[in-house]
């Protein structure tokens, strides 16, 4: 079979799963995205970051408050030497207090970029967990088309073998064979129907696995809809990314930039942090014993007051914070760098695979080609006389190898398919979709 054509510089289709050509994968994976919990988590994450960041933004601008008390009191004597008795009062007061810190230094603004950064690492990381999750989904849901089509494989030789066993019987009734080459029939019976019972279990935890991307119980997993393998068709051409168009599309390198953003601008925070903080403020006010004088010129109060703090002997704290964050920066440059040798290992080893894909299923299709043939000729020679039951046997076992070797080659074909397209970043849909989230919940 021809493998399918890589088209160097091709943009990847937001929706790459449809490149399968099924539409019970394409309402699974719609399903997932609109309803996985994990993408919910995720996207929760980005509106905190967000709230954040407009929390942070705040410090640019003044402060302003509004104060209104009322209160009682009585005042002993002994504050006047004992010359005047105690004073029994009410005091009514309210101002407004204006208070601004000016960004001399950038320390708001630095938090600000800290902040932002980290809204970008939440975009990301939400447009990777919908990008896992498609592909998992995908990837799960080829597993369960090859585990059925291995199951509806083995009921066939679970026939041919019922049917050789029945037969080895009456020839041992006859006394045409041993019971010995009965004995062995049934254990090849009995080892196939184990082998039946773990595929059942693997399609069982299969499904189930699904049904949990789509957020749903396991006890649901029945009610799904699944393509067969034959109902999936191979993308006749996919896309592959530059080296320089990668580190722009994967979510993962983007978090991972986002991440080394913030990373500096905490450099820069511990290094402001050392420089001198500035406050102005301001209050204007009434203060008066009853309410009804409380709009006469006389009880008018204000204040203005700058203040400048200076940190001069901090015992090293805002030295070894400084030095912890520029240590903290450079782990992260690592980890950045680790990434995106991470990305590129994922697409070559994709690569490579896709280029042996088509050479191994064309090989597992003769091979099983061969072997229903030989099997076909060997179970008539039997029948006739002509060979033994060893020979049955070991063709039986061949064909029963070969029918499953050609299923897997089949879906390793799909599946590495679907690790291209999530190893390429899977298209910028997931990305733009979490930029317009972070532009609605900022306006």
């Amino acid at each position: 079979m021809t493998p399918p054509k890589l088209q160097v510089g091709a943009a990847v289709d937001p929706q790459w799963w449809r490149a399968f050509g099924s539409a019970p994968l394409d309402r699974l994976v719609d399903a997932a995205l609109a309803h996985n919990p994990d993408i919910e988590a995720a996207q929760a994450t980005v509106e905190q970051a967000q709230h954040l960041l407009r929390a942070t933004r705040g410090a640019f601008y003044p402060q302003v408050a509004l104060g209104l008390g009322a209160e009682r009191q009585r005042s002993s004597g002994a504050a006047s030497g004992g010359r005047v008795g105690p004073q029994l009062y009410n005091l009514y007061t309210g101002q407004v207090e204006v208070s601004y810190a000016p960004d001399v230094f950038g320390l708001s603004r630095l938090a600000t970029h800290d902040a932002q950064a980290r809204v970008d690492i939440a975009r990301y990381r939400l447009a990777a967990a919908r990008l896992a999750i498609a592909g998992n989904v995908v990837a799960t849901t080829i597993d369960l088309a090859a585990l059925d089509a291995q199951l509806d494989a083995m009921a066939h030789t679970l026939h041919d073998q019922q049917q050789v066993l029945d037969l080895a019987r009456t020839q041992y009734r006859l006394g045409a064979t041993s019971q010995f080459d009965v004995l062995t029939q049934q254990s090849l019976l009995a080892s196939s129907q184990a082998q039946q019972v773990t595929l059942q279990q693997a399609r069982d935890a299969a499904l189930h696995l699904l049904a949990t991307y789509l957020g749903r119980f396991p006890a649901q997993a029945g009610t799904l809809t699944l393509p067969a393998i034959d109902q999936l068709q191979l993308p006749t051409a996919l896309p592959l990314s530059l080296p320089s168009a990668l580190v722009h599309e994967r979510p993962d390198i983007l978090a991972a930039e986002a991440q080394l953003r913030a990373a500096n601008a905490e450099v820069g925070i511990a290094v402001a942090r050392m420089y001198p903080n500035v406050e102005l403020s301001a209050a204007w006010g009434v203060q008066g014993n009853h309410t009804d004088g409380l709009f006469s010129p006389a009880s008018r109060i204000w204040n203005v007051a700058a203040g400048l703090v200076q940190p001069i002997f901090e015992g090293g704290t805002l030295k070894a914070e400084k030095q912890a964050s520029e240590a903290a920066y450079r782990g992260v440059f690592a980890d950045y760098q680790s990434t995106v040798l991470g990305a590129f290992r994922d697409v070559a080893d994709v690569l490579r695979a896709l280029d042996h894909d088509a050479g191994l299923l064309a090989a597992q299709d003769d091979a099983l080609q061969a072997a229903q043939q030989a099997n076909q000729l060997v179970a008539a020679q039997y029948r006739a006389g002509g060979v033994n039951y060893l020979g049955l046997m070991t063709s039986q076992v061949r064909l029963e190898a070969a029918r499953m070797a050609q299923i897997k080659a089949r879906a390793q074909r799909y599946a590495d398919a679907t690790a291209l397209y999530v190893a390429l970043g899977g298209g910028q849909w997931p990305v733009a979709t979490a930029q317009a989230t972070t532009r609605q919940g900022d306006q």
